[in-house]
Order: structure tokens, then sequence, then C-alpha cells
């Protein structure tokens, strides 16, 4: 399998400058995971250069095995208690006015997690009482009341990807359903909390199947929507099928917005956390966030 060449939209700049240096120090220093590593994020070099990092809870190993990620498969760690007071502490030491926190699975734990990451929202508020926060979180197997932990710690965002189209789910995402992320996503809407998903396009979906994506999410309630780009990070991965212009990324944004979404961001490099301070400002300004 010959992996395609990237097009010119895609080029990107390597990591570099005092302010990626010093994000990078402090997360080596603290022994703190970031998905802008572990998933080889494209973006690294300017959210690291602009002070901003995606931070990963629960350790650096996933149990489940989906065909588009980079973070390592396996048998995870025990659980580090300490991790949630750590991040919050860094995350002061880093200054943010906006901190993005996601996780692997860990559908190896009885709660899958959702106790950590409860206790990880907690200290982060306490510690950094103006910052604000949105956390991308796994399914948790689609149990309420481990959903309902996380929600219970009021983020101003909770987002959870669909990853791709219906028709492409069982291929692309290891476990994870379709219809059981938008009862996810439907249960974080319904609380009053701002609610947010994102795919990636170039799987071989189509124009149609994107479409009735936005409709499937706007139906539970969703406000914000990222789209963006599949990079393959090894040949082992799901191969890529097309690279898809910056002019239909654009296209997609404005139909999203005309369909009702509050937030569009939908450009090649678009990852999920990428500019998500910006959707925190706009959703500020329009009303949107719970109070």
């Amino acid at each position: 399998m010959k992996i395609k060449r990237k097009p010119d939209w895609l080029k990107i700049q390597l990591p570099k400058g005092d302010d990626y240096a010093y994000v990078n120090g402090i997360v080596q220093e603290h022994g703190l995971h970031t998905i802008c590593s572990s998933g080889k994020c494209p973006n690294v070099g300017e959210c690291w250069g602009n002070g901003t990092a995606t931070f990963m809870i629960l350790g650096n190993i996933c149990t489940r095995a989906c065909k588009f990620c980079n973070v390592p498969t396996g048998k995870p760690l025990p659980v580090d208690t300490k991790e949630p007071i750590r991040l919050a502490r860094s995350i002061k030491l880093m200054k943010l006015k906006h901190a993005v926190v996601t996780s692997v699975d860990r559908d190896d734990l009885d709660d899958g997690g959702s106790g950590i990451w409860a206790e990880t929202i907690k200290e982060i508020k306490k510690v950094n009482p103006n910052t604000t926060l949105e956390v991308l979180i796994p399914d948790f197997n689609g149990v309420e009341e481990d959903v309902k932990r996380v929600i219970d710690e009021n983020p101003e965002v909770i987002s959870h990807n669909l990853e791709t189209v219906r028709r492409l789910t069982p291929s692309v995402r290891s476990r994870a359903k379709y219809d059981l992320s938008l009862k996810v996503l439907k249960q974080i809407a319904d609380s009053g909390i701002v609610a947010k998903s994102g795919i990636m396009l170039g799987l071989g979906e189509t124009e149609e199947e994107i479409y009735q994506v936005m409709d499937d999410l706007l139906v539970v309630g969703v406000k914000v929507i990222t789209i963006g780009q599949y990079l393959q990070p090894t040949r082992q991965h799901l191969e890529l099928q097309e690279y898809i212009t910056p002019e239909t990324f654009k296209k997609y944004e404005q139909v999203g917005l005309k369909k009702g979404f509050s937030f569009v961001e939908s450009t090649p490099l678009v990852r999920s956390s990428y500019h998500a301070e910006r959707h925190v400002n706009a959703l500020k300004i329009n009303g949107a966030l719970k109070k």
C-alpha cells in the first residue's frame, strides 16, 4: 500500500519557538500526556507555539484499536490518582485561558475512567477558576451514570466525536457505535451544556452522508461541529481514500451554518480541539454557554 502524497495545502510548520519550548518543558517535567504528541497532530507547532495544548488523561495506552488512531493499544497502566492535581497545576503554570482535556478509552475500569474524569475537571476548576474548559470524552459504553459524572462537574463544552459517517463507522471505529455516540451527545445537550462533535473526511464518505451526519447531530442538540482531513499515520492504519480540497471544506462550513450549528470549524488541518478557544468565545457572545 502506497501512502498518497500530501497536497500543498497540507504543509505544516515544524514545532519551534520559545513558547513551544516552554509548553513542551512543562509537559515533560510533569509527566503529562497530550494528544498533540500521541496523535501526531499536524497543528502541534501552531498550538504549542501559542501556549495551548490538549491534555490526555488516564495514560497513553487505549483499550480500543480504532483503525485511524495513532495512540497505542494494549493493557493500560494502573490509574494515576495524582494526575488530576498535577494537570491542574500545570495548566496554571501555562497560564491558559482555555484548556482542552481528552482521554484514552479505559474499558478495563468499572466506571470507564469517569471518576478520574470528574476529579480532573474539579481540580482544574479549583486551581484555575478563570480558565474555561472543554472536555473530549469517550463514549463510556453509553453508561448514563458515567457520562453524568462528567456533566455534573459542569465544563463549558463537552465533546464526543462521531469520527465518520454511519456507513463507515464499523470499519473505522473499534467497539464504538454511531447511534450510541448520538445517545451520549443527546445526554450532554439535554443537560444544558454545549455539546460538540467532529468527523474526518477522506475515508470514502459521500457528500450526502456528510449532510446526514450534520442532520443527525443537530437533532440530538449538538451546537458545534469540526470537520477535518483524515491523515493516515502509518501504512498499518486505515487507508486514505482521497484528499478533500479547502474549497470543499469551506462549502461544508457554509452548509453547516445554514443548517443551524452555532459554530463550524471546517478546514483540512482541523482537529477536534483546534481553535477550541474560538468556539467558547463565539458561544459566549451568542449566549449559548450554560450559566
